[in-house]
């Protein structure tokens, strides 16, 4: 399954700075009804991620009822992203999924 969403990235403050984007409510109602054959240990999700030019795979991680999209540093780097920017996400999950 593929979708396209905008969303805002706004920064977690660990032991080291994590940057995220949430998935809007229709996404999350899909992943929540499709959990058991989409997730791995404690309900992340395989995905790839596209912003702009780049590309990366990562795991979305549950959090709330709702789902995040932890955004590498290479793809932050290399798109020019930060806290608070707006970015357009392609979202990828499911068997086409590496």
């Amino acid at each position: 399954m593929e979708w396209e969403f905008v969303a805002e990235v706004f920064q977690w403050r660990g032991p080291a700075p994590y940057f995220f984007a949430a998935t809007p409510a229709h996404i999350d109602d899909f992943l929540h009804a499709h959990l058991g054959e989409l997730a791995y240990g404690w309900g992340c999700i395989p995905a790839r991620v596209r912003i702009g030019n780049t590309e990366v795979t990562t795991s979305l991680m549950p959090k709330d009822g709702a789902y995040l999209v932890p955004l590498k540093i290479a793809l932050r780097r290399s798109e020019g992203v930060d806290d608070g920017d707006r970015v357009r996400v392609r979202l990828r999950v499911g068997r086409a999924v590496p």
